[in-house]
């Protein structure tokens, strides 16, 4: 035994190295760790470094619009953008002084049924804390606005949060619309769910719920605003029809309305809404409305108004390279 010891001293005594290493974790084929403090970058820091960077997120989508009872080829474009707000007027500020900050969503629709010519708009006004979170002294949206132009006429509603309450006024070029003035119930609105999801997926409400529905698609439909019932889902994405990794989908169902909603976005920041399917009747058929993202740009588009600046928007809205911004 000693002289087998003496033999294969050297093959021992590996041996014994590598029972020890491996009772501490570690291999011979590891490299020692680096003990070196490093400054971790936070989640508010992430959020803070994308949405308040004087920068606009801009995303174009490939748009099924139904309408008039058949679906009908358009554009949408989505902005999200931080800006300060007046609170109390509730209009978007010059200045900083007496503002808060806000994540405003704007969502635009333009489209053909034939000959006829539809153009709509939606600005969502939520309030938002620099960490990443809706205000805690401002927890509502405040202001949600619609206008629409069709070669008829125009058309434009607002709702305000005012009184513990939400307050709608409305102007029309038909007859049955031409004044709205009334108030709903302190609720959430459909219209700033967009707003949740780029905040917080997480703190989406699911399970039945009371929503005011959205006021586009009331637009359309020739439908009042109002509360309506509505049960509301988070899950995993599992298609193949939107663009993305790790895709999560938020369903929004009207029972008493006969209409779903589904918003598919990215499941990591800045979640990334990558497209939506939208499901009603119009003129006795059941059709789904989508919008497929083709292209996300961030850039200061208010500082690019010249004709130059045509390539930005030839690229965000037709997929040729864009030249500036990020």
């Amino acid at each position: 035994m000693r002289q087998f010891i003496i033999n294969n001293f050297l093959l021992i005594v590996l041996m014994l190295a590598v029972v020890f290493a491996f009772s501490m974790k570690a291999t011979i084929f590891q490299k020692e760790p680096d003990t070196t403090a490093k400054p971790a970058e936070t989640a508010p820091t992430v959020f803070t470094n994308y949405w308040f960077t004087n920068n606009a997120e801009l995303n174009s989508y490939r748009l099924q619009q139904a309408k008039s009872g058949a679906l009908h080829t358009g554009e949408a474009t989505l902005i999200f953008q931080t800006e300060n707000f007046y609170p109390a007027r509730q209009v978007k500020a010059d200045q900083p002084e007496g503002t808060i900050p806000v994540l405003k969503t704007s969502l635009f629709k333009t489209f053909a049924t034939g000959l006829y010519e539809y153009a709509l708009s939606t600005s969502v006004f939520t309030p938002i804390e620099k960490s990443g979170s809706r205000s805690a002294l401002f927890p509502n949206t405040l202001k949600v606005s619609m206008a629409g132009q069709e070669w008829d006429g125009h058309y434009y509603q607002q709702i305000n949060y005012r009184d513990n309450a939400y307050q709608v006024i409305g102007k029309s070029f038909l007859e049955k619309e031409v004044d709205e003035a009334y108030t709903l119930e302190k609720t959430r609105l459909e219209d700033e769910l967009w707003n949740q999801i780029r905040i917080n997926p997480d703190k989406l409400p699911t399970g039945e719920t009371r929503l005011i529905a959205g006021t586009m698609t009331a637009r359309l439909r020739h439908k009042t605003v109002g509360v309506l019932p509505a049960k509301t889902t988070l899950a995993n994405y599992e298609g193949v029809l939107f663009p993305g990794k790790y895709l999560k989908s938020y369903t929004i169902e009207y029972p008493t309305d006969d209409r779903t909603l589904i918003i598919i976005f990215e499941r990591d920041f800045p979640h990334k809404i990558v497209g939506w399917e939208e499901t009603y009747d119009t003129k006795d058929n059941l059709l789904t409305s989508r919008a497929v993202l083709q292209k996300t740009i961030q850039t200061d588009y208010w500082n690019h108004k010249t004709p130059a600046d045509s390539t930005l928007r030839k690229g965000l809205l037709h997929e040729t390279p864009v030249q500036s911004g990020r």
